[in-house]
């Protein structure tokens, strides 16, 4: 059928494939969430975020009912929270967050992965100094005054906020989570997405064949279902 025909095949099937991936990410985070809070919207705050995140990778709401219904359940296997750390080759910091109920397995394919790039697996604490932990969420811009609504949101833990196409985009610190969160909610400030992420204190530049090199390493992660995020320092 030629060659664009077989190009749009190949890129919807790789948009199935991250979607599929993304949704399953979220049905975990859904499982832990509701272990942790209950499945009762307005008192468990984490469950709301993570819904919101739902809905802004399109996933469909029948979707998202079906995994807080299977997380009440007493049948459903619980996730558990970690975080891994290692060198990729030419010593790219890497930090790798997974959500598992099998840990031996997540241990044995994240070292595997390390190991067969030319990288180490670390010791939990070892790459600290080299990320901070920030939470960012995005809001829908309605035209507010970002002066006046960073003024207002600055003594909730609001560090930065600047304008990002259509949305706005707040950080702090990640143990001021919960406080922005609330301070968005109280304000009927309508939340896109909101996460935690590492951002790193410095970064390393390397050259094209050394950056494809690392690339093959976090492509490998990103592949792995047990595996939430990956962070690293390479520029």
């Amino acid at each position: 059928m030629g060659r664009a025909f077989e190009f749009r095949k190949a890129r919807k099937m790789k948009r199935w494939s991250y979607m599929a991936k993304t949704f399953t990410k979220i049905g975990r985070e859904i499982v832990v969430a509701v272990k942790a809070g209950g499945a009762d919207l307005s008192s468990n705050s984490r469950l709301r975020l993570i819904i919101q995140n739902a809905k802004s990778v399109n996933m469909p709401k029948e979707t998202v009912e079906r995994a807080i219904k299977k997380a009440s359940s007493k049948d459903q296997e619980d996730y558990k929270e970690i975080v891994y750390e290692g060198y990729a080759p030419f010593g790219i910091g890497i930090l790798v967050e997974c959500m598992s109920d099998n840990i031996n397995r997540t241990v044995a394919n994240v070292r595997s992965y390390f190991t067969r790039a030319g990288g180490t697996l670390g010791t939990s604490g070892s790459l600290d100094f080299l990320f901070e932990r920030k939470c960012i969420f995005k809001i829908l811009d309605k035209n507010y005054n970002l002066e006046e609504l960073e003024f207002e949101l600055i003594d909730f833990g609001v560090e930065e906020l600047f304008k990002e196409e259509e949305h706005l985009v707040l950080s702090g610190d990640f143990t001021d989570f919960g406080k922005i969160q609330k301070a968005l909610e109280d304000k009927e400030i309508e939340i896109i997405s909101a996460n935690l992420e590492r951002i790193p204190t410095d970064t390393k530049e390397l050259t094209a064949e050394q950056e494809e090199a690392v690339e093959k390493l976090l492509a490998k992660f990103e592949e792995d279902e047990d595996v939430q995020s990956v962070f690293h320092n390479m520029r």
